[in-house]
């Protein structure tokens, strides 16, 4: 299947927040305590993605990918929020990519990626429970670092840093 990629606009807000909400589903459902995916939790993204699209910072980077008329996927860069206990290890954060799994394997997810953030470097969270996100990111040169974050979304997830 084909798809292509583009900035994204602040119409693709409800999209991009159904999105977000389907790639969790299917990444860490099995992971999340009952009842994460709420109706309050689905509202919480939609006025996410309204607000991050409306009110872009000049340093963000948000992409997606589009097969057949509809959103598949997205990347979203920009400069670090501030780190919890330290300085961010570089002047560049990957906040979140995610593909909907019918489109694995596309190359979907690398374009957004190498759109977001190109070959610079960069740091990002990742559930470490995760292995084919980790697997992604070691292909495209990310390490841990030893920054983790257990009970990452008041879960049984733990979130690591990977740093490139």
């Amino acid at each position: 299947m084909t798809f292509t990629t583009r900035d994204a606009v602040p119409g693709d807000a409800s999209a991009l927040a159904d999105l977000h909400v389907e790639t969790w589903r299917e990444a860490y459902a099995h992971l999340l305590p009952d009842g994460f995916f709420s109706a309050d939790y689905v509202a919480a993204r939609h006025r996410t993605w309204h607000h991050v699209l409306t009110n872009p910072r000049p340093s963000m980077t948000i992409r997606v990918a589009e097969a057949d008329g509809a959103i598949i996927g997205f990347s979203w860069a920009g400069e670090p929020e501030p780190e919890p206990d330290a300085t961010a290890p570089r002047d560049r954060q990957l906040f979140a990519i995610y593909v909907l799994a019918a489109h694995y394997g596309t190359g979907a997810g690398q374009a957004l990626l190498t759109e977001a953030i190109g070959d610079e470097p960069a740091f990002l969270w990742v559930a470490k429970e995760n292995p084919r996100a980790v697997a992604f990111y070691e292909r495209n040169g990310f390490r841990f670092d030893g920054a983790e974050q257990a009970g990452a979304h008041g879960s049984a997830m733990t979130a690591a840093r990977m740093v490139r």
